[in-house]
C-alpha cells in the first residue's frame, strides 16, 4: 500500500507576505490586519518616537496611522512595500502632529522609559544621556529635516527609501539631511568625539531596520 503523501510542516510553508496579508484583509479576512500590526508596531513605534520625541504623542500617532492604514488599505498598488507605505503614513501622521501643535518637552525619565520599552538594551547612562541630547536637538529643525535624519541616521535607511516613505525625490532627502546635520554640528559639536554617539544612532538603526 502506497504511504500517503508528506504534508509539510508549518516550518516548511512559505511565510504569509505583508502584501497577502493586505489583500486578505481587504477580502474581509478579521485577523490579517492584526498580524500586520502586530509585523510592524514596533518599528512605527521608534519611527514616531525618534520624530516627535514624545511617548504620549507617538503612541497616538501609531495608533492614528493603523487605523488610516486599515481604512485606507483599498488604496494600496503595490507600488511600494507594504512597509515602505506603512512608514510613509506614519511619517504623515507625526508631520501632521507637529504642525498642529507644538509637541510637550519630554521628561528625562518618559525618554528612558520610552526607549526601554522600545528595544531592551544593556544599562549604558552615556548612550541615554547622548540619546536625550540627540532627541531635543531634533525638537529644534524644522519637520521635514527632522523627518529625514530620523529616517536615514536614525532608523538606517538608505536615502533611496527614506525618498520612497516622504514621497520626495532622492536628491531632496540628501538636501534635507545635509541641511539638518549642518544645524546640529554646532548644537552637538561637544559630541563629536564620543564613540556613544555614533553607537545611539547606527546601532539602533540598523535593529530596527533588520527586526
Amino acid at each position: 500500500m502506497n504511504s500517503p503523501p508528506d504534508t509539510p510542516s508549518s516550518a516548511d510553508r512559505p511565510a504569509v507576505t505583508d502584501a497577502e496579508l493586505l489583500t486578505a484583509h481587504i477580502n474581509g479576512d478579521p485577523h490579517a490586519f492584526s498580524e500586520i500590526v502586530k509585523r510592524h508596531r514596533d518599528r512605527m513605534w521608534a519611527v514616531a518616537l525618534r520624530t516627535l520625541g514624545d511617548p504620549d504623542e507617538a503612541a497616538d500617532a501609531v495608533q492614528d496611522a493603523f487605523v488610516s492604514a486599515y481604512r485606507k488599505a483599498g488604496t494600496f498598488r503595490g507600488e511600494a512595500a507594504v512597509t515602505t507605505w506603512l512608514h510613509r503614513i506614519v511619517v504623515n501622521a507625526c508631520l501632521d502632529r507637529m504642525r498642529r501643535k507644538s509637541v510637550r518637552p519630554v521628561a528625562d525619565d518618559e525618554l528612558i522609559e520610552a526607549a526601554e520599552r522600545d528595544t531592551p538594551m544593556p544599562d549604558q547612562t552615556g548612550e541615554r544621556e547622548v540619546s536625550m541630547e540627540v532627541s531635543a536637538a531634533l525638537k529644534m529643525l524644522p519637520t521635514d529635516q527632522r523627518a529625514a535624519l530620523v529616517l536615514v541616521d536614525m532608523m538606517g535607511y538608505s536615502v533611496e527609501d527614506a525618498a520612497q516613505v516622504l514621497e520626495v525625490p532622492s536628491g531632496t532627502v540628501k538636501s534635507r539631511c545635509a541641511r539638518g546635520r549642518a544645524k546640529l554640528a554646532p548644537i552637538l559639536s561637544h559630541l563629536r568625539n564620543r564613540s556613544d554617539l555614533s553607537r545611539v544612532s547606527s546601532a539602533k538603526g540598523a535593529e530596527l531596520r533588520d527586526g
